[in-house]
């Protein structure tokens, strides 16, 4: 699609060029620019390294390395071409060689990369900040890897197989950077291609799909042993209830994602809107529902004072929840058992309805 300009009495429009040509280079410019802009690419991220290298006997280097506020890790790829070259298979060697990094592995290539840019903070409360963790949880570190593929087009071939590497649970975002002359200036339309944003829900399910499919070949949590556990330890009175919760829940946001390990592991309700994850609430492996607050409020419109402020109002209405306005930062919890109790059963349905009811829509 081209892009015009609009005069008095007539649509302009405006020619096409290319990065070389406009004497925009791939790492000086590009790759600056946008690794200090991520949230253009790729929203809800936080690049941890430019041009990583961690292996031996291999000159090749990860543009930008980043971390999702899942724990994912990010490997963004920069291409000034207009076909992308091979980056897709760049992209998955590099996911392969960083798949298992740790999240003390993943705070001191943050660390090196903050030392490099005269950035004084310290590298592991940072992370622990951003993934709103409390405390450090590896289980959940680099649980899964994205690939963000960027460049002024792609050809055939590279959407080809991004669109198949997704259909297999393997997300892949193709993000178009293509630049316009507007005299003087030099303009750029960014869109991402690949997921569709209106396929993009559609994507997440069949991800999901795929990531059920895996699960019941592994160690992971999978919806049967969840409740097989909290029948187990906390009766079939509270077994049923939360069932009930999921089935409630589940029709209203974008997909169920099941974690891993005791610790941490459970059913997170999570709706997606342009890329922008709101985890809903979380039924515990362990007994516990847990509202995910502390990612919540950093995420419109929860992000607003005014919305802070009722967020805890409405929080607080539900029995056995006291929460302070100053410590959104937190994870309040409740009892599997309390389910039990058709009027906190309400009062959880109502908060969750009215989050739900405020998140944005595509």
């Amino acid at each position: 699609m081209a892009i015009f300009h609009i005069t008095a009495d007539r649509l302009e429009e405006l020619p096409i060029t290319t990065f070389s040509g406009a004497g925009i280079r791939e790492r000086d410019d590009m790759q600056r620019l946008l690794r200090d802009q991520i949230e253009i690419i790729a929203p809800e991220t936080l690049v941890i390294s430019e041009e990583f290298s961690d292996w031996e006997d291999s000159r090749r280097r990860i543009d930008l390395l980043a971390i999702d506020r899942d724990a994912n890790l990010v490997v963004i790829e920069l291409k000034r071409t207009d076909d992308g070259g091979h980056m897709e298979l760049q992209a998955i060697r590099y996911a392969a060689m960083i798949s298992a990094m740790t999240f003390d592995r993943g705070v001191d290539v943050y660390a090196a990369y903050l030392r490099q840019r005269g950035d004084g903070r310290d590298a592991r409360q940072s992370l622990l900040d951003f993934l709103g963790w409390d405390e450090v949880d590896d289980e959940s570190f680099a649980r899964d890897i994205r690939l963000v593929l960027v460049a002024a087009d792609f050809s055939k071939e590279l959407t080809t197989t991004a669109i198949w590497l997704g259909e297999r649970g393997i997300d892949v975002r193709c993000v178009r950077l293509r630049p316009y002359l507007d005299g003087a200036r030099l303009l750029i339309d960014v869109q991402q291609l690949i997921p569709l944003p209106e396929a993009e829900e559609f994507q997440v399910r069949l991800r999901e799909k795929a990531q059920k499919t895996r699960l019941a070949k592994s160690s992971q949590l999978t919806e049967a042993r969840l409740f097989e556990q909290l029948t187990a330890q906390h009766g079939d009175a509270a077994g049923r209830a939360a069932r009930a919760l999921l089935d409630w829940v589940e029709p209203q946001v974008s997909y169920i994602y099941w974690g891993t390990g005791d610790k941490r592991a459970g059913a997170v309700a999570i709706r997606t809107v342009n890329g922008v994850r709101y985890h809903v609430v979380r039924i515990g492996y362990q007994g516990g529902i847990v509202f995910l607050i502390d990612r919540l409020h950093r995420k419109p419109p929860f992000d607003q004072p005014e919305m802070q402020r009722e967020l805890v109002e409405r929080m607080n209405e539900i029995e056995g929840v006291e929460l302070s306005p100053d410590f959104l930062r937190c994870r309040p919890r409740i009892d599997v058992g309390q389910l039990t109790d058709p009027q906190q059963f309400s009062q959880i349905k109502e908060f969750l309805a009215w989050v739900m009811s405020h998140i944005p829509t595509p």
